[in-house]
């Protein structure tokens, strides 16, 4: 497996990233109201410019292909 050397800009798009997928992820198992009933996910618009913010500084806006590859040799499981 090739090994990602990115750049502080790069690293911090991942993480952030990684941040949101999980809010996402938790969002999505929440139980919220009566049992067998769910409302839809919400994630704060916060981190979702904070992400935006990230993948801009990284230069990676418009640039889905090349971040989620980096992203899949820098983290592989996710």
């Amino acid at each position: 497996m090739p090994t990602a050397v990115l750049t502080d800009r790069e690293r911090t798009a991942v993480q952030v990233y990684l941040r949101l997928l999980h809010t996402v992820r938790a969002a999505y198992g929440r139980e919220t109201g009566p049992p067998g009933t769910r409302r839809p996910p919400v994630v704060a618009p916060s981190v979702l410019a904070e992400a935006e913010t990230a993948l801009a500084r990284a230069g990676l806006s418009g640039n889905e292909e090349t971040f989620f590859r980096m992203l899949r040799d820098w983290h592989p499981e996710r």
